[in-house]
């Protein structure tokens, strides 16, 4: 049994192939200047930010304090680690909070109250992907006036989006 083409279809395949480049495969791997750029600028944002590492001291018993900002307005981030050093604190109840702008409006969405003396010194406040786009702010309240004029360290890691 054998297939039978026409001269018409013939004429048809030939028309849909004349037009394939020589190399296909080396033509489609082959990337513009301006693609590798893109590719690159992308990947590079993978590395991650420098590390945002410092101490804040404040009077934690006063009142609520601010230990640090994370990001800017109209910057994206990814926060993918942010964790507040306590040992220097005697209290049994540190509050800690974030705050961030939910439509235009800053507005608290995280708290959590820990004990110095019983939890871990290091506590990993943030530990995994939190997208922003916005300014996120972190503090610290203590129920122990012996913690007023404590360091307290922090550590954060971004990445731009």
């Amino acid at each position: 049994m054998g297939l039978l083409f026409t001269s018409g279809l013939l004429a048809q395949i030939k028309a849909k192939t004349d037009t394939l480049p020589a190399d296909p495969a080396s033509q489609a791997l082959t990337a513009s200047a301006s693609q590798a750029t893109a590719i690159g600028t992308q990947t590079d944002k993978l590395a991650g930010a420098a590390p945002v590492a410092g101490t804040a001291t404040q009077n934690w018993q006063t009142a609520e304090a601010d230990v640090v900002s994370i990001g800017a307005a109209g910057v994206r981030n990814k926060v993918h680690d942010l964790s507040l050093n306590i040992s220097t604190l005697a209290g049994t109840v540190i509050t800690v909070r974030l705050y961030k702008k939910v439509n235009g409006v800053e507005r608290k969405v995280y708290e959590q109250a820990f004990n110095a003396a019983a939890d871990p010194p290091g506590l990993p406040i943030i530990n995994g992907a939190w997208a922003t786009h916005d300014v996120i702010r972190v503090s610290l309240q203590s129920n122990n006036a012996a913690d007023n004029g404590k360091a307290v360290d922090y550590d954060c890691m971004l990445e731009a989006m």
